[in-house]
């Protein structure tokens, strides 16, 4: 696996576990950001951090269109406050976690990710996989073969779901038995 040491040059090897990523984080915000532990998403390359905020109160006759731009808003105060902790706060979980962290923030039923990182991923293609690609391109569902490729891996995990977990949860099991067994 991919980690990125101090002198920004990649190595491989194990990365640290973030399973006291959540539980760190909401020690280290100040008291009053979030209404409670973050949820964190993670891979390889990124922490993904979504910040719960407290639901405003909506008037009864509000619309589904007010407390989606009353949630948007808060959301969006948030962002612009929290701004110069949360650089301060990522440094030191790229420190600890060896992974870029990324920001959004979660009030009532709107969701909103700040920054995240778009990384290149290099794939070797046979013709027909990239005519499929071709074909994306050519329709107008994607702009260029990388945006279909994006297309196309959102398709999977969309319809993938309930596969993808239980290979997720499959994965950890192996690796803890790797982690019992005899060192090499």
């Amino acid at each position: 696996m991919a980690a990125n040491d101090d002198t920004g040059s990649w190595h491989y090897g194990p990365l640290p576990s973030t399973d006291d990523a959540p539980a760190w984080i909401y020690g280290i915000v100040p008291d009053g950001w979030i209404s409670g532990l973050p949820e964190v998403t993670v891979d390889r390359d990124e922490m993904i951090i979504i910040c719960p905020l407290p639901t405003p109160d909506h008037p009864a006759d509000a619309t589904e269109s007010d407390r989606a731009a009353t949630e948007e808003g808060r959301i969006s105060r948030f962002r612009e406050a929290t701004r110069d902790m949360r650089v301060q706060i990522a440094q030191q979980l790229q420190y600890r976690y060896h992974r870029q962290a990324s920001w959004g923030a979660r009030c009532g039923s709107t969701t909103m990710v700040f920054t995240h990182q778009s990384l290149p991923v290099t794939t070797r293609l046979r013709q027909p996989e990239r005519l499929v690609l071709d074909t994306l391109v050519g329709s107008g569902v994607a702009a260029s073969r990388s945006d279909a490729l994006a297309w196309c891996v959102r398709l999977v995990e969309q319809h993938a779901e309930d596969w993808l977990k239980e290979l997720r949860e499959a994965m950890v099991s192996v690796d803890e038995l790797r982690r019992r067994g005899p060192s090499v």
